[in-house]
């Protein structure tokens, strides 16, 4: 059973250590507290219900249970199932057992299952949810807040921002409204909803504790773009891809990662914002893709070190430390040493914030960019391109999602190996077959039974599938395996 998929990252021994100090310094500060302050606190209704209040006019009880209510039938348990991989090379070799009763060969694949959730945003059956959660799945099952179960479709990833979108067919089901991120404030009370450890429909409270976090935790992409926003709202394993509400009940973020030194909640969870979202699903739906917006900069945030170094008159705005030639801001004039104060009217002070702004547009859109450049501060219009440095809708060629070199196998390696087709695996990025677990030198024989000789043979067949992939080859040294994954 594969344990329920959430993305978390350790924060370090030094957190323990200040736990443990910060316990005292509470303790200390905590007992001698005006008992008045800590009465003004708390209030009790005819009934004797305890309820918090604030001493500051204007404030009232925060109350959750209409947000709960609104965003529970819309949030949905998530469970997928991968093929298993299976080979035999030196760690499964016995001579003594082949010597006698002859090798067993390849044994069948067993299945793989994790869990996680999503949130429905239309009556007719998108949800969204993370990447990580679907991400090389063969089936994808959803369980709705009513316990009704559906297979869903994959329609499109985006690794870079770890969101995915899929869709049941069912016509008139709850959704949540898109709420509004960029108004969201640091201190403000929030919900998250999902499905921890198989906990179906389970709402946890907290506060926003930070915006535009960068916890790099998607290094395997090229382009990665974080902007996450914190909260102390408690998130575990099953709650990826579930909803991060405001107590209006609108989606702001899809949950996704958890500060853990043991995998379970410890006090931060990261969500991806409304903003991001809202343009990776709109992407997915009109291109199949998402069509991703670049300056054409390499940038660094400004601190009390650059700022002295380079003698920078704030320490606001995004430092320019470099240009891609030919690229949107050369083209646009900004220069390296260039301080980028603001995107679109938008104040940006640190890369997430950036890249936060650009990741809502598309290539060939118009922005303007305030920069500060020495005493002057200047407003430029950037024309915003692809990877490919055009302002073309970028396709996605089927072959390229494999995130590989593939080179055809020599005639001598075909000899030895006593096979007659094959591609060969040269090189490995960021893609299917690194997250499936194949490895660099394997050689693709087949296909979902379809035998390859090339990497037109593998374009045409992916170009025509959705869903579970299952690649049939060897390794140079005669190790044959399966792997499986979803489209």
């Amino acid at each position: 059973m594969k344990t329920s998929k959430i993305k978390a990252f350790g924060i370090g021994l030094l957190a323990a250590a200040a736990g443990f100090a910060g316990a005292g310094f509470y303790d200390a500060v905590h007992s001698h507290r005006s008992i008045t302050a800590l009465n003004g606190g708390i209030q009790k209704d005819e009934s004797g219900k305890v309820s918090f209040v604030s001493s500051m006019t204007g404030y009232a009880p925060t109350d959750f249970v209409a947000a709960s209510e609104a965003t529970v039938p819309a949030v949905v348990h998530v469970k997928t199932t991968y093929a298993g991989s299976v080979g035999y090379g030196s760690q499964n070799y016995n001579p003594f057992r082949d010597f006698f009763w002859g090798n067993p060969g390849m044994q069948n694949p067993q299945p793989v299952t994790g869990a996680g959730s999503g949130v429905i945003l239309t009556n007719d059956g998108y949800i969204v949810t993370n990447n990580h959660v679907v991400e090389n799945a063969t089936k994808v099952d959803v369980t709705l807040n009513d316990k009704r179960t559906y297979t869903a479709t994959v329609i499109g990833t985006d690794p870079s921002t770890d969101l995915a979108l899929i869709k049941v067919d069912e016509k008139d089901l709850p959704f949540l409204p898109f709420g509004n991120s960029d108004a969201v404030k640091v201190g403000e009370w929030v919900l998250a909803v999902g499905n921890p450890f198989n906990l179906t429909s389970t709402v946890t409270a907290g506060i926003v504790s930070a915006k535009a976090r960068s916890i790099h935790i998607l290094p395997d992409q090229q382009f990665p773009i974080e902007s996450f926003i914190q909260t102390d709202a408690a998130v575990n394993p099953g709650n990826s891809g579930g909803a991060l509400v405001n107590t209006s009940g609108e989606l702001i973020g899809i949950n996704t990662a958890i500060a853990s030194n043991t995998g379970a909640f410890s006090g931060y969870s990261f969500a991806v914002p409304v903003s991001i979202v809202r343009k990776v699903v709109d992407d997915l739906l009109e291109y199949g893709k998402v069509q991703r917006a670049f300056i054409g900069v390499s940038i660094r945030d400004v601190d009390s070190d650059l700022a002295r170094e380079k003698d920078l008159k704030t320490m606001k705005g995004v430092y320019v430390n470099g240009l891609t030639e030919g690229g949107a801001a050369a083209e646009a004039g900004i220069k390296e040493g260039d301080v980028i104060t603001k995107v679109g009217g938008v104040a940006v002070s640190s890369t997430p914030e950036l890249q936060e702004q650009v990741s809502r547009l598309r290539p060939g859109d118009k922005v303007e960019v305030t920069l500060n450049r020495g005493n002057t501060v200047k407003n430029v219009e950037v024309t915003l391109r692809n990877k490919n440095g055009n302002t073309g809708i970028v396709k996605e060629e089927a072959i390229n999602v494999l995130g590989a070199e593939l080179d055809p196998v020599s005639d001598d390696m075909q000899a030895k190996l006593g096979i007659e087709n094959g591609v060969q695996v040269k090189k490995l990025g960021a893609g299917k077959l690194r997250s499936a677990g194949i490895k660099e030198g394997f050689i693709i024989q087949r296909i979902d039974n379809q035998p390859v000789s090339n990497s037109g043979d593998i374009d045409s067949i992916l170009s025509k599938k959705k869903g579970g992939v299952l690649m049939e080859g060897v390794y140079p040294n005669g190790v044959k395996a399966y792997y499986g994954f979803g489209l």
